[in-house]
């Protein structure tokens, strides 16, 4: 796939791809902000109303019902909406898991707002370590699938069998995973694996989403007296 250009194309090549990659970067982290803001608008709409759990079964319906449109629609303007939709819907579902934390830890809102701060460090940390170090970190791709696929079917398996301590291993391998999708993406992007921003937003917000969860948990039961 990677091609030595020529010595009288080198210099023009080099310059349209990192122009490139320069947009394809700066389009995802504006989507991504943006797609941020209005979760974190649903979710303050879901709270402010009091909303109830939306249930396992829904929560995974409406996840990937949307998900599959967005990433067929990704390479049209449809794809914005989908996207939009998506991340919206994400938004409802954590309304409700914050205000149970608020309701029923004595110290629910330092807690929340630990899991927030960690997540945002997190996230910048780790995507400047990616830019600035320009690692090429695609070998983990494998890896990461298989960890994701794995720690997902424990998931389950804690959540129908009532297994409290297998659930917070999860969310224990879920942090530890979401920060090592968190720099296969951002390398993919910096290296040109990586060319719409609309799947590498996705991505993205679904690492955050699940890394801000999962840190949820491990703080909600390490506070928990």
């Amino acid at each position: 796939m990677n091609r030595v250009p020529s010595v009288v194309s080198s210099q023009p090549a080099y310059g349209e791809s990192a122009l490139s990659t320069n947009k394809v970067l700066r389009n995802t982290y504006l989507l991504l902000s943006a797609t941020l803001a209005f979760s974190a608008a649903t979710a303050g709409i879901a709270m402010a109303i009091g909303m109830r759990p939306l249930g396992l079964l829904v929560t995974l319906v409406g996840f990937y019902g949307l998900l599959f449109a967005t990433m067929k629609t990704r390479n049209s303007a449809w794809g914005l909406a989908c996207v939009f939709m998506l991340t919206g819907f994400m938004g409802l579902t954590l309304g409700p898991i914050v205000n149970l934390y608020l309701k029923f830890l004595p110290n629910g809102g330092q807690v929340v707002a630990m899991a927030l701060g960690t997540t945002a460090v997190t996230f910048v940390g780790l995507s400047a370590y990616a830019i600035s170090s320009r690692r090429n970190f695609s070998f983990m791709g494998g890896f990461l699938t298989v960890g994701v696929i794995t720690a997902f079917i424990l998931g389950l398996v804690a959540y129908f069998f009532k297994m409290p301590m297998l659930s917070l291993a999860v969310s224990g391998l879920f942090t530890l995973l979401m920060a090592g999708v968190i720099l296969y993406q951002t390398s993919e992007i910096v290296h040109g694996g990586e060319t719409n921003y609309i799947s590498a937003t996705v991505t993205l917000y679904v690492s955050i989403y699940n890394l801000f969860t999962s840190l949820l948990h491990l703080f909600g039961v390490a506070s928990d007296d």
